[in-house]
């Protein structure tokens, strides 16, 4: 190649390189559409042009284009400035609050709205001090507080971009019975878990079962139904052949709180149940086990089912299920009067948005561990499993079995009658 042609060419690639330099800088530099960039004046020392308050990258001097030919570093870098801004973008902090009675749940969420875990994040509650995040989940709840004006600041945390403003939010004086809005983030499933030490439940009602116990599937007549409770232990269940069987109703649950640390928890099979119960014309209920310990975690667990329900049809009530865990879960030690406070605020919460709502135990736990008489306005489900129940009250359900043979369920599966359906 001859020392002209030499020369067009390095030229010709000097004006490639320039065009395309231009095209990066214009493209990064944020001014309005159809006019030029602002002329840049150096600033010593920070490394940036400077032009109208606008950071031009390092490289270019002033509108010389090919500055950047002058800087040795230039093609060595590995930030990317949108890159980096995305990046940045998604690790924006903000702040979830809410009040249920004189207390503050605190969740810190990302940008999707989902819970920020494994990281020890500090809040302060202006004229209170700081509260951190001990557990690493995402929440930080704080109880005991006077009704009031609270403000709540998110502390910075290195990799994470806090509000630049804090949150103010009004501790409620008394537990209002509406739903949790964001319960969603506090609700696990069993792969969060350790299922074996939180799922307990234990029949109370097994214990008083005799000789009498009707093991088969009645027949009934009227507004009187038969129908049965399924979760987990049930396994897969053919709703199609349960239909056929002559089951005319199901309660369904919906989860559980945890034995040991009290995770709301949604059963594995709840959705499945719920889907092939309804698509086999089975007229549904559901039921939640508790472990609740006072009224604000009962509206808890209610906000968690009825956030489970929404895109169901109940035909039968929300029942919590208040049967132990063996004595050694953390609500088994309730005196009575708590308890029925608990099914209460549970009750009310569900009946408050819609729903009907009752309550589920066995003969022996509503005589020793709950004031029904306080539960009158809510449908009582009895567990008895003899002919004729001995229990003195009045209910609307009566589950007669846990030794049910019903065809499309392997295993054992209980039983129930119902005289109102509580639609």
């Amino acid at each position: 190649m001859d020392s002209r042609l030499r020369t067009m060419a390095i030229l010709s690639s000097m004006a490639v390189i320039l065009l395309v330099s231009a095209f990066v800088i214009y493209t990064n530099t944020d001014h309005p559409r159809g006019s030029r960039p602002p002329a840049a004046t150096a600033v010593p020392g920070d490394g940036l042009q400077h032009g109208n308050g606008q950071d031009i990258p390092q490289g270019q001097i002033g509108d010389d284009l090919s500055g950047f030919l002058k800087d040795n570093t230039f093609f060595d870098r590995e930030v990317n400035p949108v890159l980096e801004s995305a990046r940045e973008n998604g690790i924006r902090l903000s702040l979830m609050v809410t009040s249920v009675e004189k207390d503050l749940r605190i969740q810190i969420v990302d940008i999707q709205g989902e819970p920020v875990t494994g990281e020890s994040f500090f809040v302060k509650l202006e004229g209170l001090g700081e509260y951190k995040d001990l557990d690493k989940d995402g929440v930080i709840y704080i109880g005991d507080l006077p009704a009031g004006e609270y403000y709540v600041e998110l502390l910075p945390i290195d990799g994470y971009r806090v509000p630049g403003n804090e949150t103010r939010v009004r501790v409620k004086d008394r537990v209002e019975y509406v739903a949790i809005g964001d319960i969603s983030l506090l609700l696990m499933t069993e792969e969060d878990i350790d299922a074996e030490a939180e799922d307990t439940a234990v029949a109370e009602a097994v214990a008083d079962a005799d000789k009498t116990e009707i093991q088969k599937l009645q027949n009934t007549s009227g507004k009187t139904r038969v129908g049965i409770d399924v979760s987990k232990w049930n396994g897969e269940i053919d709703w199609d052949r349960v239909k056929n069987a002559g089951v005319e109703f199901a309660i369904i649950r919906a989860g559980y709180r945890g034995s040991v640390t009290g995770s709301l928890v949604v059963d594995p099979y709840f959705a499945a149940n719920m889907k092939g119960a309804t698509a086999s014309g089975i007229p549904v209920g559901v039921y939640f086990f508790t472990q609740a310990v006072n009224e604000v975690e009962a509206v808890e667990e209610a906000s968690a089912v009825l956030e489970l329900i929404r895109e169901y049809r109940l035909d039968y009530p929300v029942f919590i299920d208040t049967e132990g865990a063996g004595g050694d879960g953390r609500a088994d030690g309730l005196d009575p009067q708590t308890r029925t406070l608990v099914c209460e605020a549970f009750c009310r919460t569900v009946v408050n948005a819609g729903y009907s709502a009752g309550v589920y135990a066995s003969r022996n736990w509503y005589n020793n561990n709950l004031y029904v008489n306080q539960l009158e306005n809510y449908y009582i489900w009895l567990a008895e499993y003899r002919s004729a129940p001995l229990y003195q009250g009045y209910y609307h359900m009566w589950q007669y079995t846990s030794k049910g043979s019903i065809d499309g369920i392997s295993g054992n599966v209980d039983i129930s009658i119902s005289y109102d359906r509580g639609e």
